[in-house]
């Protein structure tokens, strides 16, 4: 038997194309899952969706895999990739109802903010891959970086806030939203949903 009998039920990607969404199922990607507690959440509580758990790090998606084990979830599918090549390059267009977010690194210093996802050219990627009118959420406790990442999702003009799109989500939450509000911080969340691409025009 392996060492990790999870790394089994963990798909590494690195630069194959994902054909493992069968088309019609409602999918969501929880883009940097973490230890999985908002992934397993969402599936147990809507098993007729395919929830994605993405992460790079092998030791989170371990805890995952035996989360949704323990449930006896088999509605999960678990990526190891990283989150701008996963979404810039290997999912297909409009194959997601849903991309989560949840409290990334704000990477508050200057130097550093080069760092973040969240930039003109990936909200274009997420565009892309959404279906039409699919959800983007993001959640910080930051919330300098939640308004930092409104302004620059406002002015895409591809997308619109849209909160009413995560109600079904009522006491889900991320291992981390559970730290920090442990902590007594408040976690924000945003909302939009996916417009149509502005019709193209040639000449004057």
């Amino acid at each position: 038997m392996a060492a990790h009998p999870e790394d089994q039920k963990i798909n590494i990607l690195t630069s194959a194309y994902c054909h493992f969404l069968p088309q019609g199922d409602i999918a969501e990607l929880d883009m940097g899952c973490g230890a999985g507690s908002f992934t397993v959440a969402l599936a147990a509580r809507y098993p007729e969706r395919r929830i994605i758990a993405a992460d790079v790090m092998l030791g989170r998606l371990r805890k995952v895999v035996r989360k949704m084990d323990q449930a006896g979830l088999q509605n999960i599918s678990v990526l190891r990739v990283e989150a701008r090549n996963l979404i810039a390059m290997m999912l297909p267009d409009a194959s997601l109802n849903r991309i989560h977010l949840l409290c990334p690194d704000p990477w508050p210093k200057n130097r550093h903010r080069g760092n973040r996802l969240i930039c003109s050219d990936f909200t274009s990627q997420l565009h892309r891959v959404l279906k039409t009118n699919g959800i983007f959420h993001f959640s910080s406790d930051d919330e300098y970086y939640c308004e930092a990442v409104n302004k620059v999702i406002a002015a895409s003009g591809i997308f619109e806030s849209y909160p009413e799109g995560i109600a079904d989500l009522s006491g889900i939450k991320s291992d981390f939203e559970k730290r920090w509000l442990a902590e007594g911080k408040a976690v924000h969340h945003r909302a939009w949903i996916k417009l149509p691409l502005p019709a193209v025009t040639i000449g004057h």
